[in-house]
């Protein structure tokens, strides 16, 4: 038989308590299932578009006079075909342009594993990316997920770029003394060799300006033995998931030790650029797509 319900004036204050519980408690569940679902969203279709220029002043005593003013627009981690398609790529070639920049570098990662590109959007691709106009040129290295697939090989010869494959390369602005470039393969996927890619040592008495292209950030630890003045990196996309007060939730392999924006090393600066794109997971939070524009000054 079905019992009834005895009233019980002396227990109704609590089971008031423990009914406005349970409601608070639903009520808790359901706002938290709402916050996490505008995150991702967030994270997957606000964050991930747009573009942010990060500009960072250089200032070098190692400088000569004439590199006053001299500009870099480095961007990286394109990832082309995860959020980043023909209409984000064509906004980010007229912004670098906008920077009216001497030299452009990019430091890996062009498309995305996986990604379906046709020859049409290809060859678009193509165009679009000699379109990037710098007064001097453009440099590039390779990285790791440039390897995983055969697009790299398709685009990049295409290019009107220099790619630094361990090698240097002298760049020559107003002065018959060059900045030194020097572009390093990738460690995770590549060869590096750091003895050729610095061979320029033995070719000149002068201690030039030394700027050094990698891929992955934590390469740095491998360079101890030589001389440079700044890194340009990319890979870890600053953790691409940010929080505030807390910073990367994760970074790859590669980038575990440098990860953040700057890092000032012993005799030298490290920048590692946020990168444009999105890698497995297409989501981005409080880390817009990005380049960096790098002024330099003289002491």
């Amino acid at each position: 038989m079905k019992k009834k319900r005895i009233y019980d004036a002396d227990n109704e204050p609590e089971l008031e308590k423990k009914e406005k519980r349970n409601k608070m408690l639903k009520w808790f569940i359901i706002i938290c299932i709402l916050i996490i679902a505008g995150g991702i969203l967030w994270a997957r279709f606000i964050s991930t578009r747009g573009l942010r220029v990060k500009e960072y002043a250089v200032v070098s005593s190692n400088l000569i006079q004439e590199y006053d003013g001299f500009k870099i627009v480095h961007f990286t981690d394109l990832h082309y075909g995860s959020t980043i398609r023909l209409k984000e790529l064509k906004k980010i070639v007229r912004e670098i342009n906008k920077q009216k920049p001497d030299i452009v570098v990019f430091t890996g990662d062009l498309t995305e594993p996986g990604s379906k590109i046709s020859k049409k959007e290809l060859k678009q691709v193509i165009e679009e990316l000699n379109k990037i106009d710098p007064v001097i040129e453009t440099l590039a290295v390779i990285g790791n997920h440039d390897y995983d697939t055969d697009l790299w090989k398709k685009i990049v010869p295409n290019l009107n770029w220099t790619v630094l494959d361990n090698t240097y390369h002298y760049v020559y602005k107003d002065s018959n003394t060059p900045i030194v470039f020097v572009g390093i393969d990738d460690k995770e996927m590549g060869k590096p060799d750091y003895e050729n890619a610095f061979s320029y040592t033995n070719e000149i008495e002068n201690e030039l300006y030394t700027i050094v292209l990698v891929h992955e950030p934590d390469q740095v630890l491998d360079m101890k033995n030589y001389n440079f003045d700044l890194v340009l990196a990319g890979h870890s996309h600053l953790g691409q998931v940010r929080l505030p007060l807390i910073g990367a939730l994760y970074v790859p392999r590669g980038s575990k030790t440098y990860y953040d924006e700057h890092y000032k090393l012993d005799k030298a600066d490290l920048y590692v650029s946020g990168g444009l794109g999105t890698n497995t997971l297409k989501l981005r939070f409080f880390n817009k797509p990005s380049f960096n524009l790098y002024r330099f000054y003289t002491k």
